[in-house]
Order: structure tokens, then sequence, then C-alpha cells
């Protein structure tokens, strides 16, 4: 965060600091009680600010429609680049500015609005302006998250199941949904199709869903001091920076522009001229004819030592831009990567070689049979969409890679261990932050806020109380489409609801979100298993729903310290939302028409960047959870029942880190010890790789270690800048390149497109295990 400039409109950080220590603030009640709030968030308010402006609408609509297309275009690539708002709130500065300079300011009225005068350019470009463009392009990064959950779910039904969909039935069901709050439509012709269009926006049902639990949770974790959120901090950092007077030869605008260019220019040449670029891993090269050694130095399909990009997308494509990551957080990914790639995944596959990890690779998301050979899904599927036990006793047991495997193990550590190193380390602290919510007198910034009108409670009862309803009509009348009973509906609200308000607390104290993704996966795979639609379902409404709440409540707070009308940022997220989904549908189909074999990575040519990895992952998830059942895989029935441990190993590692502070406390280095980041620190692996991971730290630390070190000004004034620029520079390109030749199938053919040339990375090692295109070993 960065301290402001005196000469900037708004009140100033460096007025408040300073009458923060001379005492001058007459009364408390006049500054917040948390000092990082203090230091960032200006306490006065101008409401006479033009809020709905025809410059937010432009630009706000354009920036969540770009973004939903971009997002989810790039879902589906190998390095699959998340556009987020940060890119936004840069890019559409100098944009706002230009358009309250050539815009007409005449006045003029609009019928039904009585005698109320409008103007294109109400004045300058504002700060709140800036906001709610920044939170309609939020909605179009799927807050956060790239695209629209459940078209996953549409793209492991047409590319993976093999299923087939109509998109017209889709398009109607989607708009409707939009409108009526997921009002189910009759059946469109089959079953399948029926069952398919429903699942195609459950996303936006889970979005509604999401934001009536916000809705009824604002009053406890919003509006509350305490209630800090410090993520949202970065934002109204940003927000503040960009709009203080800008007098150097190189501004902001100007610095982004030539970046944009730069990033723009280059993609070319890894996006499409020297696509081996991505990822070099010369390791391979030095031993081509050595499984051992690419399994070594695979960055894509081992454990990456000495892999290295000159591909922004693979930086910045799992784990977000490394820029805007602080250095702590770099440090601890780091510790947690090295330990579990360089350590125990070693140990695991050549010392021990846990449950036969040789007969497999050793870094992939596939599933395997007992033999080495991938696993025939499509064969253990019935025409109900359910499992066709026979046929799976036939073909064997599901197998997973020594990574995979592990991932989950770490997984079930991670979300054991983040409940109790919270409930050691924060516990007392978020006790006392929550009886502070509400038995303290309101701060300043929400007394600012009363000068608005707020949003009905009955808005958020109303569209919380339709969605459940027209869920629950169709959980009892499309059964057979959806697969989920009644009940587990009623069941999946129940856990959303009991976590939302903890972990909202947690994340709004401390900034950690604890996931319930595997532990919904888990349960509903206990109860019902072989329905992998009924499972994705239980995981969107248990686990997404509240993980869209999250996402909305922290807009809310953005939006309470930047002193926006809640009836504004309502009226964007609602907006944006429906805008957002409807285009990623679009996108999706588009594509998964148009490109052949896309996400089969087996009949993709080398080079093709179509093989979707985030999809693959949830796909070989609804198979484990959903369709084969955790019985058969992590109970007795199964081969991995001893990862079960790791839930226990998670939820005792951070007792013995709290003793060990509370025997020794003068060793300051001991709280510092992170057990949740630690053990969480591959979580995005896969479908992330080594090579993301190793350019993401390296990145991150030359920029938020060493420039933020030692070129402190340049970090502050251009570092989330020049974030912003390469992020869009790939994704403009990277289009371009997609309509100007991917449609054409031109594609160049030499050594430097031919992929990663770490081919033997996939093999198995184990003796009489024969794979096509690996030597026998």
């Amino acid at each position: 965060m960065g301290t402001l400039a005196a000469e900037t409109p708004y009140s100033t950080i460096h007025d408040q600091e300073k009458r923060l220590k001379d005492g001058s603030y007459g009364d408390d009640d006049e500054v917040s009680p948390i000092e990082e709030v203090r230091l960032t968030v200006t306490n006065t308010d101008d409401p006479t600010l033009p809020v709905w402006t025809f410059r937010m609408w432009f630009l706000g609509l354009a920036s969540c429609c770009l973004l939903s297309f971009l997002n989810q275009f790039f879902s589906y690539r190998t390095e699959p680049l998340v556009i987020t708002q940060i890119t936004v709130q840069v890019s559409t500065l100098p944009m706002g500015h230009f358009m309250a300079s050539v815009l007409p300011m005449a006045k003029f009225r609009i019928p039904g609005f009585g005698s109320r005068l409008f103007s294109l350019n109400p004045g300058p470009f504002n700060m709140k302006e800036h906001v709610l463009i920044s939170i309609f392009a939020n909605a179009g990064s799927a807050f956060g998250n790239g695209s629209a959950y459940a078209v996953g779910i549409v793209t492991i039904i047409k590319a993976f199941y093999h299923r087939n969909i109509s998109f017209l039935a889709s398009w109607i069901l989607i708009i409707t949904t939009q409108h009526t709050w997921w009002l189910p439509r009759s059946k469109f012709g089959s079953v399948t199709v029926a069952e398919n269009a429903v699942l195609m926006r459950l996303d936006g049902a889970i979005q509604v869903l999401g934001y009536g639990w916000a809705g009824l949770l604002r009053t406890y974790v919003v509006e509350p001091a305490h209630m800090w959120w410090p993520s949202t901090l970065v934002q109204v950092s940003l927000f503040r920076a960009l709009h203080e007077k800008d007098e150097q030869r190189m501004s902001r605008a100007k610095f982004f522009v030539i970046a944009l260019i730069c990033s723009f220019t280059w993609y070319v040449v890894p996006g499409y001229l020297f696509t081996t670029l991505t990822s070099i891993s010369w390791v391979c090269w030095a031993f081509s004819n050595s499984v051992t050694a690419q399994q070594v130095g695979s960055g894509m399909r081992g454990l990456g030592l000495g892999a290295l990009t000159l591909d922004w997308s693979a930086v910045a494509s799992f784990l977000f831009s490394p820029l805007i990551s602080p250095f702590f957080a770099i440090v601890n990914v780091f510790a947690g990567y090295a330990l579990i790639i360089y350590v125990v995944m070693p140990m695991a596959y050549w010392g021990l070689d846990m449950y036969g990890a040789r007969k497999f690779p050793i870094f992939s998301s596939h599933l395997f049979t007992s033999q080495g050979q991938k696993y025939n899904i499509s064969a253990i599927v019935n025409h109900k969409f359910q499992l066709d036990l026979p046929k799976y006793q036939e073909q064997g047991q599901i197998n997973l890679s020594m990574f995979f495997a592990l991932t989950y193990g770490f997984g079930f550590a991670t979300i054991a261990s983040t409940l109790t190193h919270v409930g050691l380390f924060y516990g007392r602290e978020i006790y006392q932050r929550f009886r502070a919510s509400y038995k303290d007198k309101e701060d300043i910034h929400t007394r600012l806020m009363r000068k608005y009108k707020d949003i009905p409670s009955w808005w958020f009862y109303l569209l919380l109380g339709v969605t459940v309803a027209v869920s629950l009509i169709l959980c009892i009348f499309l059964n057979n489409q959806v697969q989920m009973p009644w009940w587990g509906l009623l069941f999946a609200s129940a856990i959303a609801f009991m976590f939302t308000l903890p972990i909202s607390i947690i994340t709004a104290t401390t900034n950690q979100t604890p996931g319930l993704n595997i532990i919904t996966e888990y349960i509903m795979g206990v109860i019902l298993p072989g329905r992998p639609i009924a499972n994705v379902c239980f995981k969107t409404y248990g686990y997404m729903s509240m993980t869209q709440a999250i996402s909305f409540l922290s807009d809310f707070k953005l939006g309470h310290y930047m002193k926006i009308p809640p009836r504004s940022m309502f009226l964007v997220q609602l907006i944006g939302t429906v805008i957002a989904g409807t285009i990623n549908l679009a996108v999706g189909w588009w594509l998964l028409e148009s490109i052949e074999n896309i996400c089969q990575d087996d009949l993709l040519p080398p080079d093709s960047p179509w093989t979707c990895p985030g999809d693959r992952v949830f796909f070989d998830a609804s198979v484990i959870w959903g369709l084969v059942g955790p019985k058969r895989i992590f109970g007795t029935l199964g081969n991995y029942s001893s990862m079960n441990w790791f839930f226990l190993g998670g939820a005792l590692g951070p007792v013995i880190v709290w003793l060990l502070h509370k025997a020794f406390p003068k060793q300051s280095w001991i709280p510092l010890i992170n057990l949740p980041v630690l053990l969480g620190a591959t979580g995005a692996m896969p479908p992330a790789t080594p090579l993301n991971y190793n350019a993401w730290i390296i990145v991150g630390t030359i920029f938020n270690f060493f420039i933020f070190r030692y070129r402190k000004k340049w970090w502050q004034r251009y570092n989330y800048i020049l974030s912003a620029a390469l992020d869009a520079g790939v994704a403009f390109m990277g289009v371009l390149l997609y309509f100007s030749l991917g449609m054409e199938n031109k594609a160049l053919t030499w050594w430097g497109t031919n992929g990663e040339h770490c081919d033997l990375a996939t093999c198995p090692t184990a003796k009489g295990i024969l794979v096509d295109g690996c030597p026998a070993n």
C-alpha cells in the first residue's frame, strides 16, 4: 500500500497520519479502530459526486462483456490467463478521463423521469464511477475466478463424458433463468438435453443464492469496523493512487500504454512463432532418452527442476499475477511448494513407491488402470448417467498418479489445519472483534454510509426464498435430470448457511478463506455414490454459494470504504452476474463446437493450447467423488484409504506449532509457521504445474522483494500498472492469434513449436508396465 501524495483532491493519508500522531482528532469516533484502515481509507465523503453516469454504464458494461469473453476463452487453454478487475481499474482510468473531455455536457430530459435533467457528461471522471466500473468487471471475471463455475459442468459432459446437448435449449433456459431465477422449463426433446441445459445455468442460480446469503449477513460482516477485509485495502489503495494528480514525465497512463504494446507484441513469439518458449525444460533436451531425467526436468509433466518460461501467461495463469502478491505470501508458498515437490514427491515416488507409484506418470491428473493404462471412463457410465458397476468391476479400480493422490491428501490436511490454526492463533481475536462488531458504536465509515438509501432486506429475502423454492421444485419434478434429491438441496443449503458466517468472519479478519469443496464432495459421494451430476450439484450448492457470498460481501465492503450507494452496488453486481453468465455460456459453447477434439490432449496436436487443464481436473473429481464414489477410492474398498490420516495430521499440526509458541514465546519465528499456507501451497496443482510455480516465485521475488526494497518509489508508482498491462497485452494478442490464424488452422511446424520436448516424462518406470510411446522397463 503506497502513501498518497499531499496534492490528492481527497482527504489525504498524510493528514490522517499527522492528526493521529499529534492527537488533533478530537473524537475517536472520527477514525477507524483498525490501524490499517486508518492509513488507507479516507474518512470523508462527497455524496454529491455523480454515480449513475453514461460513462459508468458504458465502461462498466463493456468491461464486463470483455472480461467474460476473455476469461472464458482462455479458461480452455493450457495456460489459462485470468484477467482480473485490476486490469480494468488501470485501463479504464484514461478512458474515463477521455470521455469526460469529449462528451457533450448539454442536459436533457428522459421521458418517464419527470423534470429531472440528465447529461452524458456531468463533470470530471470520479472515483465512485471508477469503483462501480471495476465491480462490473469483477462480475465479468466471475468474482476473481475467471469464468462461471457451471460452464465447467457443460465442458466435462460434452468433451469428457461425450454427451450431446442442444444449444438452443440451453440458450433459452439460460435467458429465462436469468429473469425468473432459475425457473425450470419443459423438457427439450431428451433427458440428456434437459439435464445438461439445466446444469448449464446452475452457476447463475448459485450466484443468486450466494447473493441472498450475502445480503442477510451484511449487518454482521460489512458494516462493523472490526470486520475490515484486508484484501479490499489493496483495491482502495490502488484507486486512490490512480486518482491522485500525476505530474511526472512518465505518467501511469503512458507507462500502461507502453507496457501494453510491449506485452502485446512479444506474445506473438511464445504464443505462435516459438511456442516452446512457454516451457524451457533444458534438462529434457540434455537427456532426450532418459525417462527419469525428463520426469525431473519437465516443467509441465514432471517436477520442473530448472524449467523456465518466457511466456507471461505461464507466469500468471493459475496463481494470478505475482506482482500483486505480497512477498511474505510468496515465501510461504515457496516453502510449501519446495517441501512437497522436491522432498515429499521424490521420497514417495522413487524411494517408497507408494501405491505402486512407478506404474504411472509422476505428475498427471489422468486416471489409470492397475497396469498403467488410461482409464476408460466412458465405458463405466450407463445410459442413466450413473456408474455401471459390472463394467467398473471388469475394468478394475481407479488409480491415481502419485502427485494427484498426494494433492488430495494435502487437501484434507489443509482443511483440517485451517480450522485448528485459525481457532488457536486467531480465535480470541475473531471472537473479540465479533463481539465488538455489535457492541461498539458505529465507526466513521458506517455513519457516512447512513446518508445513502440502504438496500431493503426484503430484496434479499425474496431473492433467497424464490431461489431455494424453485430449486426445490427442480429437484422434485426434474430429479431424473439433476440426480440430486430434494433433501440433498436442503442439506447443501444448510451447510452453506452454517459456514458462510464463520468463514466470512475468518476472511474479514485474517484474509484466509477455508474451502469446503473437498468436504462437500466427500459427504455427497459417501451418501449418494454413482451419480456424478448429483455430486457436482451438491458441491455447487454447498460450496459455491458460500464462495459467491464471500465474494459479494468483499465487494460490499469495498463499496463501504469507497462510499458507494448500496443500491447502486446491488444493481451493478446483479446485472453484471446476468451478463457475465450469458457470455460465458455463449463463448464456452462456441469453442466446444468449433475446436475439434478440444480438451482431448491425446488427440490434439503437440502444440495445441486447447487442453482444458482445469476442466480435466474437474472431470476427474466428478469421477472420483461422484461416479465411483470415495468409498471405492479413499474408503475400505479403495487403494488410498490411508490418505484419510491427513485429516488428523493436518488438525494436529497447528496444535504442535501453537504449543511450541507458548513454550518459547520469545522465538518470534515460531508463530510465522503457517501450516494451512504451507500444506495448501500446491493447492492449484493440478492443473497448475511446477513451471507455473517456478516462474511465479521468481518473478514475484524480483518485484516484491528486490524492486520493492531497493526501488520502492518505482514499485509504488508502476508495479500494479505493469501487472495490468502484461495481462491485457497477452489477452488481446491471444484472441487476435486465434481469430486470424487459429480458426484458419494456419500453424507453424518446426522444432520450436513441437511442444516441451519432454514426452518421456509421462512414462512409468515400473518393470513390466508397457505404455505406447514409452521404452520398455
